[in-house]
């Protein structure tokens, strides 16, 4: 069987960097699964697992627009020291979550000076091609209620 809108897939994967540093890998864990064709998994992933089948290993790039997203300078901002209200001892690499017009977003603390916390609200691999190393391990049809719910439900997927 074949990937194709409404199936479920498992797979193995790799992500590195350009410089080939491994960012992330599902190695000694099970393998990642997903609803094909619900947006899932990032955008130029999900085009290039169209068509694959078990036991298909394959090495994909994803560009940036198909991936987390273009970098985005408007999203890297300098704010007071008291917008961050009852945390005292902010350090970089520290995560928040902000409500704004569009929902809720996540942003990580670059730096601290002068009172001020520099942030960034971009994903951390915004503007970067994305490498991926494959290995299809199962694909099936999605159950009705799998369908129903939009998520793959038992192992490697969601339990109620």
């Amino acid at each position: 069987m074949q990937i194709a809108p409404n199936t479920v897939a498992a797979f193995h994967y790799t992500l590195t960097d350009d410089d080939g540093q491994i960012v992330d890998s599902s190695a000694g864990r099970e393998p990642l699964t997903y609803l094909h064709g619900k947006g899932q998994i990032v955008p130029g992933l999900e085009k290039q697992m169209e068509g694959r089948q078990a036991g298909d290993a394959f090495n994909a790039d994803v560009a940036p627009a198909e991936g987390y997203g273009e970098f985005q300078p408007e999203l890297v901002q300098a704010v007071p020291h008291e917008a961050f209200q009852g945390v005292e001892d902010i350090q970089p690499g520290m995560q928040f979550q902000g409500h704004g017009p569009q929902g809720v977003f996540n942003v990580t603390v670059t730096r601290v000076e002068d009172g001020q916390v520099h942030i960034d609200g971009n994903h951390p691999l915004a503007g970067k091609t994305l490498h991926f190393a494959i290995e299809v391990t199962e694909v099936r049809e999605a159950s009705a209620e799998e369908l129903a719910h939009g998520h793959v439900h038992g192992p490697g997927g969601h339990h109620h």
